[in-house]
Parts: C-alpha cells; structure tokens; sequence
C-alpha cells in the first residue's frame, strides 16, 4: 500500500536524501530491450543501476499490461522491488472514468505505489476515490508532453484561456503532469498551483532539457520531479546496459542539481 504520510513530504524526504528531483520511467519496450532479458530482470536491472541516483521510478503501466496476465504480474513485483530500493514509485496510469469504474482503477494501484498519474477529463468525481486512499500521491494531466496535446488541451474557451488552465484551476489540492517539452508554461502552471507537486515527463528521448525547467521549481527543490524513460533505460542495449543507465541518470541528476539550486 502507499507509503505513510504525504506524497509531497516523502518525495522532499527523498530529493533531500538524493540531492536532485529524478525519476526514471519504466518502459519495458521488449523490441527495445537488451536480448535475453524478461520484463521483470531487465526492470530490477534498471532499479539497481539508479536507486542511489534517482529518487523514484515511473512503471508505465500500458508496457506491462500488453504482456498479458504475467504482466501485471511482473509490475507488481517490479513496484515491490523498487520500495524496497528506496524509491518511490509512480504508477503511470493515466486513469479517468465514472466513479465506480475510478473505485475500482485506485483500488487497483493503491497497493503498488506512492502516486498514481490520472486523467480529470471526467470530472472531479473521477478523482475522488484515489484521494480517498490515504498517503497516495494523485498526479492531474495538465499538459502532457506528446504534440498532439494541442489538439484538446490548448483549445481556448470563453474567457480566453485554454482548456488546460481550466484544469489546473480544478486539481489545485493534488499534483499535475505537464510535459517538460512545454517549458514556456511552466511559470503559469507554477502560479495556477503554487504548493502542488509537478511531474515533468519528457526529458532526453522526447527532447526536454533540465536546463530549461527552473520555472517549476520556485516553490522548492521537490516541489516537481523530473522523468525521463527511453534515455535511460536505452543508453546501451548491449552488454553494459546497466552501467550505461546508471551513467545516464548521473549526467542528469547532475544537470537537475544546478537546476534545482537556482530554480
């Protein structure tokens, strides 16, 4: 079950333990992966080569979903392993339905992380049975980092501003995703979410940088969290994947360290 007390306060725990706001997405792409490996070995690989690094890791739950029953099976022992490195867990499972269908979805992650990503498209009442899980972090989309984004997201309604302020305004008590391939807004989303905790997919892979991210931390330096996923975990596909990944998630930790300190 998700750990004890806030998520804001054991993800401050951990950035200050760790010096820098990293997570690392977990995407087991099994085209992408190291030759020989499965699902869960390739996974607890990742976990060792950046538990003294990053602060958390981010499963995506669609990667371990499309290898059928033994691949909620191989996320829940890979949210297990990870806790039991020290790091925080994010299941990236962008969930947004009807109340009684959303009762089931958090009752489904609840056990397996500190924070869930949500989509509040539905509604506040979408929300609700994940807030009800006590110690559970509950991360809003806001603007997510893929192109198409603009499609919904940046439409402008009457008052003149788009759809994705209008969700910021409405998720204030819980965190938000917000693509770190949107930098510009970032300095917007902080003032529409003063205390809230950001996450910023879309470093490395995707082309967001660290250096362009200070804007989210003005609130403090755990006060967003950066993720990257493919960079990481496919820095090397061959014999020192490990080392490789761990190399990554230092260059980065690095550059969020600066980041942090003038953020």
């Amino acid at each position: 079950m998700s750990g004890s007390g806030h998520f804001a306060d054991r993800l401050a725990a951990a950035v200050e333990r760790k010096g820098a706001p990293l997570c690392v997405g977990l995407d087991p792409d099994p085209a992408l992966m190291p030759q020989g490996l499965g699902v869960v070995e390739f996974c607890r690989g990742i976990v060792d080569a950046v538990a003294g690094i990053a602060v958390a890791v981010k499963p995506q739950a669609a990667f371990f979903e499309a290898q059928g029953v033994a691949g909620w099976a191989a996320l829940v022992e890979v949210c297990g392993y990870a806790r039991e490195a020290g790091l925080l867990v994010i299941a990236d499972a962008k969930r947004g339905d009807v109340p009684s269908t959303a009762r089931a979805y958090a009752a489904a992650f609840a056990p397996l992380a500190d924070a869930v990503t949500v989509s509040p498209y539905l509604g506040y009442d979408s929300l609700e049975p994940f807030l009800a899980h006590d110690g559970l972090g509950v991360l809003a989309l806001l603007k997510t980092s893929n192109p198409g984004s603009a499609d919904i997201q940046d439409l402008v309604l009457q008052d003149g501003r788009p759809l994705w302020q209008h969700g910021a305004s409405g998720v204030s008590s819980v965190g938000a995703v917000v693509g770190a391939t949107h930098p510009e807004i970032l300095e917007t989303v902080r003032s529409l979410l003063p205390r809230g905790v950001l996450l910023l997919p879309g470093v490395g892979a995707q082309g967001g940088s660290p250096e362009d991210l200070a804007a989210a931390f003005t609130a403090g330096p755990a006060s967003a969290l950066v993720s990257a996923s493919r960079s990481v975990l496919y820095a090397d596909r061959g014999a020192g994947w490990q080392e490789a990944a761990a190399a990554e998630a230092g260059r980065l930790a690095g550059e969020l360290r600066a980041v942090v300190a003038v953020g």
